[in-house]
């Protein structure tokens, strides 16, 4: 009996990546992983160098390497088993079994205990905001700031955000809600309902730019760009947190904020989740200060002399 060859794929292949529902900068990640990978000589198939190339990289970077690498794999393995045949069976288990060893090659610490994430309390939301000036570029800065703090964007979601996805909406009580539709990870869209403040002040920013994208470079002449990017969105809410005493301050201690507020004033932990845009409550809980106690802990009790 002739066996019916099967051909597998080169685990090179970017193209998966590429048709993947990610944000630009993710694939860009991952594909630059890859790319570094394969100058580094790195062959995937490889069990032993891809172990021992993975386990030189830091935390991040093996992170976006495994998924790099967890997505190119489960096109190929679709491709091995459409190709399958009873003659060809043991051939299509084993190339199986090299595509389930490279995904495993490549392991990441998963971090356990309580970590000291970042909150603002309302205070501090206030006292940040209020450092943004009348002029164009403190109003630009508040609206950066109020849209990470007052919808819990991420700063990637932030950068794609356009003028058309503020819309207002009918409430159950016959009323009108300002609210914004935002496309985030895995090409979810999901609607966030704003205050009436954030609502007036977006609505002033258009008066003024005009339309488009609402985050917004500014030259050297403080001229408005057309668009702002993630990186820069960083260094303001850096550069913010300086100013109230917070040097390390990062647009995700500001959605961890959004979260942890709104979970405080009674928001139920499932309507937060949905409002962030998480696949499960778990990842939820992990935004909120829930383990924690900062009000009374052990350390109290002990009598220090």
């Amino acid at each position: 009996m002739t066996q019916t060859a099967l051909t597998i794929p080169s685990p090179l292949d970017l193209s998966a990546i590429e048709r993947a529902s990610l944000q630009p900068s993710t694939k860009a990640k991952y594909q630059r992983e890859i790319e570094v990978m394969r100058l580094a000589g790195v062959n995937p198939s490889n069990y032993p160098a891809l172990q021992a190339y993975a386990d030189s990289l830091k935390s991040s970077r093996k992170q976006f390497l495994k998924s790099a690498l967890r997505l190119m794999t489960l096109g190929f393995e679709q491709s091995i088993k459409a190709g399958a045949t009873p003659e060809n069976l043991a051939q299509a288990q084993a190339a199986l079994m090299r595509l389930d060893a490279m995904r495993g090659a490549v392991q990441v610490p998963q971090h356990k205990g309580t970590k000291a994430h970042t909150w603002l309390s309302q205070k501090q939301v206030a006292e940040i905001t209020a450092l943004c000036n009348d002029s164009l570029e403190g109003k630009r800065d508040w609206i950066v700031l109020g849209l990470l703090l007052g919808a819990g964007l991420r700063r990637e979601e932030l950068v794609s955000l356009t003028f058309d996805a503020i819309k207002t909406l009918p409430t159950k009580n016959g009323g009108e809600r300002v609210v914004i539709e935002v496309t985030g990870k895995g090409a979810k869209t999901r609607v966030i309902p704003l205050n009436s403040k954030l609502a007036y002040r977006l609505h002033e920013w258009k008066q003024i730019v005009g339309g488009g994208r609402i985050a917004r470079s500014l030259g050297m002449k403080k001229e408005l760009g057309e668009s702002m990017s993630a990186v820069a969105i960083f260094h303001l809410v850096n550069k913010y947190g300086e100013k109230i005493g917070l040097p390390e301050l990062a647009p995700h201690d500001l959605r961890r904020t959004y979260a942890q507020l709104g979970f405080e004033a009674g928001v139920p932990i499932t309507q937060v989740s949905v409002l962030l845009g998480h696949s499960s409550v778990a990842t939820t809980q992990k935004y909120l200060n829930l383990a924690l106690d900062l009000e009374s802990t052990a350390s109290d009790f002990i009598p220090l002399s």
